[in-house]
């Protein structure tokens, strides 16, 4: 049985969740959190403090004695808003590393969001159109979800952390203080609203130690829920204002370490209840550690919904790019399904991992996104697109394969020394040149062939592979002539001949 671990590097704090899979499904092993201010010297200054750096370590320490432990398979660690901001981000993740061995993953306020969704749906009720809000350290992540699909999500830069050093320096925070930070809080509003329109939703569900808060001082539950109703979470962020730190300290629910920022947090929670003309949210527990859990459970188990789930989000982010860039899917998918029949009919000869397949298949719909910016060059461009853009489910490493994939098929080859394969590590080299010949096939099947597309049958022998062609309506000499330009590459990089023939 697999046991994966999720660490979640927060502004505020840094959290770890160890689970096992037992029957396709997840039974969490151990918890744990430590309140480390990682975000609080970065909204002051731009970078991570020493004393933060030190911290936060500490626990990253403590955690991975646990990890070790409880004999992990699997650890995903990922940092959110203040490693985002912060200038010198990779000096802490390069010590981080020496110490544990993790490679930590900055992931965008997106990408943050959609893990939350993921983790959030294993809650009920979640089947209907519900708004998940969650409000961190140094970052506000809204979604919007109908059927357990994201429909829409945003991040914002109002996290308690941040909010606190940046506009309440005093205890009680002045009025002027108070001013500007609401003046604040409902630019960024308005923003979201933009996105957003007039929700209408059954259910709000928040997560994150600021909601967990409020609720459990709200003294209300539904169905064993704690939750929070609007006027009484305006009623008490009033309260809280008033207050000075050692006052709110004392307050069930907030207790010493969440009396420093949850005034903040609070005013948050209000102005957007208010905003959207939201009855009150539910708390849930769940968030983060459980989206990435899930994930890492999707991409190893075929057999569970969360990977059927995984995979429709993932490919709609891919769809979404292919809009954006003005790509026809139609015609981008026959070349994809070009891709994805070499891919399983050569598995015996390129022998790449199953994960391969899907971003061969995502280079395949892409490749063409840089025509959006100039023909000439295009391929460069589609690499540098799909890079750095948002496409949900991919991390940056599988993005870099990815792109490199998409980058290679024109006259340049992969070396280890492009800036496109800087990225990626040395041992997949290997594969990201046998997936660009697989595509560089694909793509030679596909000579502007519009709705006629070829049949082909492959052969597979001990020195040559032989790619038979059924011409359709409109012949095959354009792609018999396409694929024989292929052979050098072919051999160079499988040790075989290839062959192409009509039937």
């Amino acid at each position: 049985m697999q046991t994966y671990a999720a660490i979640d590097i927060g502004s505020n704090s840094c959290r770890l969740k160890i689970a096992r899979v037992q029957q396709h499904q997840l039974k969490v092993l151990h918890e744990d959190r430590e309140v480390t201010r990682l975000g609080a010297s970065v909204f002051e200054s731009g970078v991570v403090s020493p004393e933060a750096m030190a911290g936060t370590l500490t626990a990253l320490k403590r955690f991975y004695r646990a990890v070790k432990l409880h004999g992990a398979d699997r650890v995903r660690a990922v940092a959110t808003s203040a490693l985002r901001d912060a200038r010198n981000a990779q000096a802490f993740l390069a010590w981080v590393k020496s110490e544990t061995g993790w490679e930590v993953e900055i992931i965008s306020g997106l990408e943050e969001a959609r893990l939350i969704h993921r983790g959030v749906m294993g809650e009920p009720g979640t089947q209907r159109r519900c708004l998940l809000i969650d409000v961190g350290g140094g970052s506000c992540e809204i979604t919007l979800s109908e059927r357990k699909h994201i429909q829409e999500t945003v991040s914002l830069p109002l996290g308690a952390v941040r909010l606190t050093k940046e506009f309440l320096p005093s205890d009680p925070p002045s009025e002027e203080e108070l001013a500007r930070m609401k003046q604040f809080i409902a630019r960024e509003l308005r923003k979201a609203e933009r996105r957003f329109g007039v929700l209408k939703v059954s259910l709000v569900i928040a997560t994150s130690g600021t909601a967990a808060a409020l609720a459990e001082a709200s003294r209300e539950t539904a169905k064993g829920k704690p939750l929070a109703e609007t006027r009484k979470v305006r009623r008490l962020t009033t309260k809280l204002t008033r207050m000075t730190n050692a006052q709110r300290s004392s307050i069930p629910g907030i207790g010493p370490k969440r009396s420093e920022i949850v005034v903040a947090g609070a005013h948050v929670y209000a102005a957007l209840l208010e905003h959207f003309a939201l009855p009150g949210f539910v708390y849930s527990e769940l968030g983060l550690r459980d989206g990435i859990l899930d994930q890492m459970l999707a991409e190893q188990d075929a057999k569970t919904t969360a990977h059927q789930q995984f995979e429709r989000e993932r490919w709609q982010g891919v769809l979404a790019t292919c809009k954006r860039y003005g790509v026809d899917p139609r015609q981008a998918d026959a070349v994809r399904q070009h891709a994805l029949q070499l891919f399983r009919d050569l598995q015996p000869v390129h022998e790449l991992p199953r994960e391969y397949c899907s971003w061969l298949e995502a280079a395949a719909m892409m490749r063409d996104v840089g025509k959006f910016m100039n023909y000439q060059g295009h391929h460069r461009h589609a690499q540098y697109i799909i890079a750095n853009s948002e496409l949900f489910g991919f991390t940056p490493q599988q993005r870099a394969i990815t792109s490199a994939i998409a980058r290679y098929l024109g006259k340049s080859r992969p070396d280890p020394e492009d800036r496109t394969m800087r990225p990626i590590p040395p041992d997949e080299f290997t594969r990201v040149q046998r997936s660009v010949v697989l595509l560089r096939l694909a793509v030679a099947l596909n000579q502007d062939r519009a709705s006629d597309v070829l049949k082909v049958t492959l052969h597979v022998y001990p020195k040559r592979v032989l790619m038979e062609l059924s011409p359709g309506r409109t012949g095959a000499e354009l792609e018999l002539w396409s694929l024989r330009k292929e052979g050098d590459y072919f051999r160079e990089v499988f040790r075989r001949e290839l062959f192409a023939a009509l039937e």
